[in-house]
């Protein structure tokens, strides 16, 4: 859920990078944060396990420019991809006000994507949300890697909403900013209608 400081004017939004283990959820947002000004974010924090992978989540606040006189920020942040961790999983996707959903394109991956995908919808209903409803976006992510599947293929069994998706190449940047910018769009599209009412 955004959070709004009338004192300081400013809206805070928060985008979660979902997905299985090592589909390239942190690799998005360290790209992502190497490429921002300084003064443009603060610090990342990355905490990970024995074996090198996300603990707990990535967080990486943008400033995004004014909105009717509100500075807008997004904050990032990424699940572990490991299931056994759904608990941190949950926590980190309370209050998530848009989500990129980062499916690994290798054949060998497939299924994980498959159950990633439904461990999200699973974990959104207990939190009260809806995931026909919160904004998202795919991201087909290692479109670099031998033996994928094909991108009609992905769309047609992971996106029955038919969410923008992007293929993606996190560890070069290819279709990093396009997701981001896709994402923070029906954020704050969203949150602009949710504030008319």
């Amino acid at each position: 859920m955004s959070l709004i400081n009338y004192s300081s004017k400013e809206i805070t939004c928060k985008i979660v990078y979902y997905g299985p283990g090592r589909c390239g959820k942190t690799t998005n947002l360290q790209y992502i944060y190497s490429k921002i000004p300084d003064i443009k974010r603060s610090s990342m924090v990355s905490l990970a396990t024995e074996k090198d992978r996300t603990l707990f989540f990535d967080f990486l606040p943008l400033e995004l420019g004014d909105i009717a006189g509100y500075k807008t920020r997004v904050q990032l942040y990424t699940v572990p991809g490991q299931v056994f961790y759904n608990s941190t999983r949950k926590l980190v996707l309370q209050g998530a006000d848009g989500i990129v959903f980062v499916a690994d394109s290798q054949v060998d991956l497939w299924q994980e994507n498959l159950e990633s995908l439904a461990n999200l919808r699973d974990n959104l209903g207990i939190l009260g949300m809806d995931i026909n409803k919160v904004p998202m976006v795919m991201q087909y992510n290692k479109r670099d890697m031998p033996n994928i599947v094909p991108v009609a293929e992905m769309d047609h069994a992971l996106n029955s909403r038919k969410v923008p998706h992007y293929q993606a190449v996190a560890t070069t940047g290819a279709g990093v900013f396009d997701t981001l910018k896709a994402v923070s769009a029906l954020v704050l599209q969203s949150l602009s209608a949710k504030y008319r009412r």
